[in-house]
């Protein structure tokens, strides 16, 4: 279940990102959004693996992506206005897709914390989650 929700997560990842190709403004984020889409790749590649399966050289996530998403949200939250109310999600297609983007990742950061509760589970992928999570809210108000 929760691999699933990692790979519906990567579907909508794929959406916004080819939204934000189209847009020379918004380059960059699709260049992210691309690397996300990997990172969640390796994410469900470990999720669907039973723990004493999981090969030593099998792709994971680590605090080095955390912490490049950390990065590029603090880059992101540089040029926008403080919130000082609630946001609507759909004040353009990337803006709306980032939003679907973003309440996906948190169904299944939940549905990987409730597995966490019952088999071992990495801390960064629940991590990595709730920062992802973050970031696509931050890039839903940098989009345009």
């Amino acid at each position: 279940m929760t691999s699933q929700a990692v790979d519906e997560l990567n579907s909508f990842v794929g959406l916004a990102r080819a939204t934000a190709a189209g847009e020379p403004a918004v380059e960059s984020l699709a260049a992210i959004l691309l690397r996300v889409q990997h990172e969640l790749f390796n994410l469900g590649s470990i999720l669907a693996t039973l723990p004493e399966d999981v090969h030593a050289r099998q792709a994971r996530i680590t605090g080095v992506e955390v912490a490049r998403l950390e990065a590029e949200m603090d880059r992101a939250n540089e040029g926008l206005p403080a919130l000082r109310s609630f946001v609507l999600p759909g004040g353009s297609r990337l803006n709306a897709e980032l939003h679907i983007c973003r309440t996906v990742c948190r169904r299944a950061e939940g549905l990987v914390t409730t597995l966490a509760r019952e088999e071992k589970v990495p801390a960064e992928a629940v991590k990595y989650l709730n920062r992802l999570s973050d970031a696509f809210f931050v890039w839903s108000r940098w989009a345009p």
